[in-house]
């Protein structure tokens, strides 16, 4: 029974794009298709991605305790949740509602340059000032605490000397729009064939 993904985002929806383009790839092989995009912003150009690609756009209430986000993925049959650029703290009670559905990427190499205010640009800057000779990616199942749930992939690449932040945030959301997709599919595929593996 192919997987049923709700994709959350709050911004322009690079990562978003990534995923719909990766799933249509996959054609009739695909073990997942992308049945909701849901932001906390109704401007969020994301939708606007889902929209053209189909696919239902929604906007909820990110100011509840989570209520509003579960009915919405609930009224949709949600089996996994993506989180593509969400900038919103998940609410426990969605994490409860969901356990181990929920995933996110982070623009670092998790466990360091995580934790609250260690999002986007914020990361890339941390690394520069820090003289990290490597950064990357990592993809995580989210628990209550952020940045903290089981990894499930991750992909290191150096720190060039001379770099600028914003040259390694172009560098390491090139390896997202890779990376992020295929783990994601990699998740489902195993819910799909109903192996819950233990990450």
């Amino acid at each position: 029974m192919t997987v049923r993904i709700a994709v959350l985002a709050s911004g322009r929806g690079s990562n978003l794009q990534a995923l719909i383009d990766h799933f249509a790839s996959l054609g009739d092989t695909t073990p997942a298709q992308i049945v909701l995009v849901a932001s906390n912003r109704e401007k969020a150009p994301a939708l606007d991605r889902a929209r053209a690609a189909g696919i239902t756009a929604s906007v909820f209430d990110a100011s509840d305790d989570g209520s509003a986000l579960i009915g919405l993925l609930r009224g949709h049959e949600v089996d996994l949740v993506v989180l593509a650029g969400y900038m919103k703290r998940i609410p426990a009670e969605v994490i409860q509602a969901y356990p181990g559905q929920i995933v996110n990427v982070h623009p670092g190499l998790l466990p360091d340059f995580g934790g609250a205010g260690m999002y986007g640009a914020r990361v890339h800057d941390a690394v520069i000032a820090r003289g990290a000779t490597d950064t990357g990616v990592t993809v995580h199942l989210v628990d209550e605490e952020l940045d903290h749930g089981p990894m499930i992939a991750q992909w290191k690449i150096p720190v060039f000397p001379g770099e600028t932040a914003q040259s390694l945030a172009e560098r390491v959301l090139a390896i997202e729009h890779i990376v992020y997709p295929r783990a994601v599919e990699m998740i489902a595929a195993l819910r799909e064939r109903k192996i819950f593996a233990n990450f």
